[in-house]
């Protein structure tokens, strides 16, 4: 009857418009007058025009513990901010991504040492520009790419915006013709068809030296359609997003749902927002593109609480509500440093699509442990095996020159006044 009791109150916060911290925190571990700092902190931000709109959700033992929208959704029509708003979460995306490589991993259909061309084939001969006295050369890379390198960023591939490379990026419809590097929801072709292009061109390292950010995950998005024999989108819907009810989680954006979505907003000069422009580089086409190109980078709009259920996934280890998409094990190793120094950030590596902390104070108040990343319109996530905690923060601001996402996990840790069993070891 107890745990009844406390699915049904679940239930109605997550049905809530609002939840406010003063009636959150009894029993969580969380001090209520320490959670509003967070309300201040954040309405501050709207009030002084740092930040257009943001929802902010904290999950503790399956149990929201805040849950707040502050702010707009769209200012110019006049709409507010609803805990319930949709997100571009663009390399949010990886995650699931990530997770559907590890799922085919699990089925044997994927090996982690395996080449990429085995998938797709224009990736077994590639080539890399570097710097020499003469001016750019372009070498043959010194080993195939492997679906690992993909996965911990470490295949030398970026958004093709480095001066070394920008001009043929440029010239094949990627790098800074494609929003700001890794956007592609207005192609008009498969996900599969931008990948094998970018095969042909020079990468920025070679395979295995260096930690470089850029169309990894894309790349990885078609190899799960290859090997799984149906499109990336099917396959998140069917095997991830339907499975763990993320409702609003998509590619591209349901009509109906229009009203919920946010605009995109920019930090300016001064440090104030104004709105995005229309197009690759603000408002998108993920209401009115093509609706062809599943990019498994970047592509996915959601929710705050959609998200949520997905990280509360990971943090069981694999598992939510009765489905199983991943092993506890095959979680553990995505979310363990696999590249060491290369990751080269203080105190911190990179697993398998996830940076994880490793020193205290790496990444502000996090536990040793915690793992987590974010999305280029300023939506941040972390997840805390040891506090059993889940911290997500929704914006649309790009570029976002505030630091309003950072301070909000700091804020959550400092109301945090229960931990668990001092440090982690």
């Amino acid at each position: 009857m107890l745990r009844t009791s406390r699915h049904i109150a679940l239930a109605l916060l997550l049905a809530a418009p609002a939840l406010h911290a003063q009636g959150a925190a009894a029993g969580t571990g969380f001090a209520a007058d320490r959670l509003e700092r967070i309300d201040r902190f954040i309405q501050a931000a709207v009030d002084s025009g740092r930040i257009a709109g943001a929802v902010g959700l904290v999950v503790r033992d399956g149990d929201v513990v805040y849950e707040r929208a502050f702010g707009w959704s769209d200012r110019e029509a006049n709409r507010r901010m609803t805990p319930d708003a949709i997100f571009r979460i663009a390399s949010q995306t990886k995650a699931l991504t990530t997770t559907a490589i590890m799922m085919l991993v699990e089925e044997g259909k994927i090996a982690l040492d395996d080449p990429v061309s085995r998938f797709i084939p224009a990736y077994a001969k590639t080539t890399v520009a570097s710097r020499a006295d003469t001016g750019r050369t372009v070498t043959p890379a010194k080993r195939q790419i492997t679906i690992k390198d993909l996965l911990t960023h470490t295949a030398g591939i970026s958004y093709g915006v480095d001066r070394s490379v920008a001009d043929r990026y440029r010239a094949a419809g990627l790098g800074p013709v494609a929003g700001w590097g890794w956007y592609t929801a207005d192609k008009d072709e498969p996900i599969c068809t931008t990948m094998e292009r970018l095969a042909t061109l020079p990468f920025v390292a070679q395979p295995g030296e260096a930690f470089v950010y850029g169309y990894n995950t894309d790349i990885l998005g078609c190899v799960v359609e290859r090997a799984s024999g149906i499109p990336l989108d099917v396959f998140i819907r069917t095997r991830i997003t339907e499975p763990l009810r993320m409702t609003d989680t998509h590619f591209f954006l349901p009509q109906a749902k229009r009203e919920r979505f946010t605009a995109v907003y920019a930090s300016d000069t001064v440090g104030r927002f104004v709105r995005a422009p229309d197009g690759a580089r603000g408002q998108g086409h993920y209401v009115t593109g093509p609706r062809r190109s599943f990019a498994g980078g970047a592509g996915l709009v959601s929710t705050a609480r959609d998200y949520a259920r997905f990280l509360r996934m990971l943090l069981n280890g694999g598992e939510l509500d009765g489905v199983r998409l991943l092993s506890p094990k095959t979680v553990d190793v995505m979310t363990s440093d696999q590249i060491g120094q290369l990751y080269g950030r203080p105190g911190q590596g990179f697993g398998l699509g996830f940076y994880v902390v490793e020193k205290p104070g790496a990444a502000n108040l996090a536990t040793v442990g915690s793992y987590g990343w974010g999305g280029a319109y300023g939506s941040t996530y972390l997840v805390d095996p040891a506090e059993g905690l889940i911290v997500a923060f929704m914006i649309q601001q790009l570029p976002n020159r505030t630091d309003v996402p950072a301070k909000f996990q700091t804020l959550v840790y400092q109301a945090l006044v229960e931990p668990r069993g001092g440090k982690v070891p």
